[in-house]
């Protein structure tokens, strides 16, 4: 068998694993590790599932896994998140689609603290949904917009989508992360847009809830205070230039447990629990990564991505033509592997080529995760529905599916604006970082 053959039965064999609901971690270990143990020998695989374990792990930049994703469970067991999405609810509360509006900007809030789309959506849906059933909106509504919502978590930095993107790619964090702020607002701005032209043409999906005093809308901006400086602290620490993204990762942690400790909202029970959950979150992180960095010489070894390269570049179609075509396979993907998964199985295919039509990999990464983020809300996987089927049990799923479309249609608009105009994503990190 040649070594492109059993590149492509490497590649069946793993998505048939990722199909059958094999954790992403496990499956890609054992299709690199026998993929490269037939190229090139057992014991070429066993020195790489040593050495890469450890060059991995023992990389510096990794630390903003662990550190941000703490920051962000603190965060959600303090109540930062809860006061964020009630200083929204104050400001615009009573307006048609006010509460939808404001769970938007609540989980983009939680977003830049967490870093994870799946957390964005399960801590917003238990805030949000009750309070938004309480005043009559429509199912379809309220778990559409907590599902889209949720998924400004990869999209917004921190995110563990760029980490990722950047440790395959060796590109710099810190620049993706500047180039994920204006396209995660111009996001949060078409969903917030969504929901006002939804409740425009069906005023019966948002009803305005009560009306809130300049007193009350006081009170609410100063309680959530604390998130907000923590997001400019740790964002606007690295867009000024003061601290790398592995010092802003512990600085945001450090005020997040210092803000708990303070308000003695975070016991050492509290603590111990953030820290669970975040060991768990960052080793399922970890796996994936060193998982990673095992398909990928397998990939090389096989020659599927010189091939794939020579394919698209025989189709003549261009660099935009290109670029429209490796998008569109992952939107199809989006529809059925989960969204790190997409991307470490499909960077060492794609990411050769980008190079070769002279793409900057920067606004390859911004238009890569967003695509990705659209598959956490498409059908049939759709992690971010699920997610909020678990936290709003009577809503049918297919009313939640349905839900998501007009946002899911925002996503398309917004990643065509992106497509047409890269000084989007590129103006922060080119005009900040040298």
């Amino acid at each position: 068998m040649s070594a492109s053959a059993i590149g492509l039965t490497g590649i069946v064999a793993l998505l048939i694993l990722l199909m059958l609901r094999i954790p992403v971690a496990f499956a890609m270990f054992l299709v690199g590790f026998l993929g490269i143990w037939q190229l090139n020998g057992w014991n070429a695989a066993m020195s790489l599932l040593s050495s890469e374990t450890f060059t991995l792990a023992s990389n510096p930049e990794l630390v903003v896994v662990p550190l941000f994703i703490l920051m962000g469970n603190v965060a959600s067991h303090t109540g930062m998140s809860r006061q964020l999405y009630d200083a929204a609810y104050a400001a615009i509360g009573q307006v048609r689609g006010g509460l939808a509006s404001a769970t938007v900007i609540g989980c983009g809030g939680f977003a830049a603290l967490s870093g994870s789309s799946v957390a964005s959506a399960l801590t917003m849906g238990k805030v949000s949904l009750a309070q938004m059933d309480r005043f009559n909106y429509n199912p379809r509504l309220s778990t559409g917009c907590v599902a889209a919502g949720g998924t400004l978590g990869i999209l917004i930095p921190p995110s563990t989508g760029f980490v990722i993107y950047a440790i395959l790619t060796e590109q710099s964090i810190g620049r993706l992360f500047l180039a994920g702020v204006l396209p995660g607002i111009l996001l949060l701005t078409a969903f917030v847009t969504t929901i006002t032209l939804i409740c425009w043409l069906r005023p019966e999906y948002g009803p305005g809830g009560p009306s809130t005093t300049f007193a009350e809308k006081t009170q609410a901006m100063v309680r959530a205070l604390p998130i907000l400086l923590t997001i400019m602290l740790t964002i606007g620490g690295i867009y000024a230039g003061f601290f790398s993204p592995v010092e802003a990762s512990g600085v945001g942690a450090g005020i997040a447990i210092l803000y708990g400790v303070v308000t003695r909202r975070l016991d050492l029970k509290t603590f111990w629990n953030a820290c669970q959950d975040s060991i768990v979150t960052t080793a399922t992180v970890m796996l994936i990564l060193i998982a990673a960095h095992l398909v990928n010489p397998f990939l090389a070894l096989s020659h599927i991505p010189s091939a794939v390269g020579d394919f698209l570049n025989a189709m003549d179609l261009g660099v935009t033509g290109t670029l429209l075509v490796i998008l569109a396979i992952y939107l199809v993907l989006g529809c059925f592997l989960e969204g790190f998964a997409m991307l470490v199985l499909t960077l060492p295919i794609f990411f050769p080529v980008i190079l070769d039509l002279g793409i900057d990999p920067i606004w390859f990464g911004v238009l890569a995760v967003l695509t990705l983020e659209m598959g956490l809300i498409s059908p049939p996987v759709g992690i971010n529905v699920f997610i909020v089927k678990s936290v709003a049990p009577n809503v049918d799923l297919g009313e939640i599916f349905r839900g998501v479309l007009p946002f899911w249609t925002a996503m398309v608009v917004t990643l065509i604006l992106l497509v047409a105009f890269p000084q989007i994503s590129l103006f922060l990190p080119d005009t900040m970082i040298n």
